[in-house]
This record gives structure tokens, sequence and C-alpha cells, in this order.
């Protein structure tokens, strides 16, 4: 079945929230630019720079100078999930896909959580669905990420087996609903969107991926481990309170 979009807005927005990403991000946008170019839908790249120390928005700037399809935004806070929400809101695609600039994850496969492969409202990679694969990852850090999604199953989001993968694709509609509710900034505002999107109602799909461990990551796995599982139960009590139904309606 071959799906048809009005081509008055973009059928794929990429979102990449770029923080110190002054070596990692020339390649990897290299790397879309190509991608998006042989595809046969129109797209858009917004890179969200935020809080960087080094010249990561002037590298940016420069990248996407002779490209139309793209542009960089600029935020004077910082925490990945404030950089993904203003992107998420900026973006005017009809299908709006959020990706770590190291692309841990091929931008090859993108297509697999786009129609007419997958058309559900909230699709996420998994790197523990059947069928994904890691590459490199240090053993210490995949037992505490294990753990730590053990926590997510538990206190907030039962069943799902892989919430913090950094490459998540929404609709327009989920991403328009959902993002204006998200509350965390930093880390943790993954699970926050993923419960958000459950508590309105949309259907949540995990895709298999072949992810590969990138060094440089900026989280502190014993430091934000901590703070997320905290932020976990501030979560669950705003589910509980009924919060993110706010728009249900």
């Amino acid at each position: 079945m071959k799906l048809i979009y009005p081509s008055d807005k973009p059928f794929l927005s990429i979102i990449i929230p770029a923080h110190n990403e002054s070596i990692r991000l020339p390649r990897s946008l290299e790397s879309i630019r190509g991608f998006v170019s042989e595809q046969p839908y129109r797209s858009e790249v917004l890179v969200v720079e935020n809080g960087s120390t080094d010249n990561t928005a002037e590298i940016a700037a420069k990248l996407l100078s002779d490209w139309p399809a793209a542009r960089l935004i600029q935020l004077e806070g910082s925490g990945k999930g404030l950089a993904v929400k203003a992107g998420m809101l900026a973006a005017t695609g009809y299908y709006r896909f959020m990706m770590d600039a190291d692309l841990s994850m091929s931008v090859d496969e993108i297509n697999k959580f786009l129609p007419p492969r997958l058309d559900v409202p909230v699709a996420i990679a998994s790197r523990e669905a059947h069928g994904a694969q890691r590459f490199n990852e240090p053993p210490l850090r995949h037992f505490i990420g294990r753990m730590f999604n053990t926590l997510v199953r538990t206190i907030v989001l039962p069943g799902l087996q892989d919430s913090q993968c950094g490459f998540k694709c929404f609709s327009a509609e989920a991403a328009e609903r959902i993002f204006p509710l998200q509350t965390f900034t930093g880390w943790s505002f993954d699970v926050e969107v993923l419960a958000i999107a459950c508590e309105l109602g949309f259907d949540l799909r995990e895709v298999p991926i072949h992810w590969t461990y990138q060094p440089g990551s900026r989280l502190s796995v014993f430091k934000d481990s901590l703070r997320m599982a905290r932020e976990l139960f501030e979560i669950r009590s705003n589910v509980k309170h009924g919060i993110y139904r706010a728009s249900k309606a």
C-alpha cells in the first residue's frame, strides 16, 4: 500500500540534540545528508544546540549554511530533554525522529520507524527487542543500563524493554500533544515522554535495531543513574495524580 501525504510540509523531521558535539557532528551530518538525499520523501533536519562550551554552534551553522532543508536552533539552557522538546515542537514534519549525534544507530535504519513499514504514533528504537544487536558496549555499562530498565519497568513503564535509546519517532499529532507536557529536561525525559504517551493512549512500539557503543557519552553512569532513579518516582507520582492527562480530551 502506498501512503500519500500532502507536500505542504516535510514527511520526516530529524531532530539532533547537540551539546558539545563539535567533533562528532560533521561526520554525522554528512551521513544524514546523504541519507535524506536518497529518500523519495521530503525531509527537514533540525540541529538543536544548547549550553555547549565548545564551538558546536559555529560548526553546525557552517555545515548547514548550504543545506536549505536544515536549520540550527540555539537554546540558552542545558539538558538533552530541553533540546529534544524544542526540536519536536519546532519541527513541521508528519513524523519527527530524534537521534543522537553519535549515530550509534545507522541512519539507514530510520525507515524501519516510518510508513509504510511501520505506522504507529510512537516508535522507539530498542536494543533489547527480538532481533536487536549491541556492539562494543562495555559490560559494566550494559549491566547498569539493564538495572535501570528494571526500575523503569517496575516503577513507570511495565513491559518496556528499552526506554533510554536515543532514537525515537513520533507522529506530528503525538509530538504536539506529548512534548508540551514534558517537564524533565535531563536524561530521564525519555521515560517521562513515554509515560505521557501511554497516559494519552498512544500506541507505542519497540523497534529492534543494530546499536554500536560510541565512546564519549555525556552520561555519568553512576551519578546520573542515581538521579534518574529518583526522578522515576516523580514521574510515577505525576501519572498517579493525572498530571499528564491534562490534554487527553
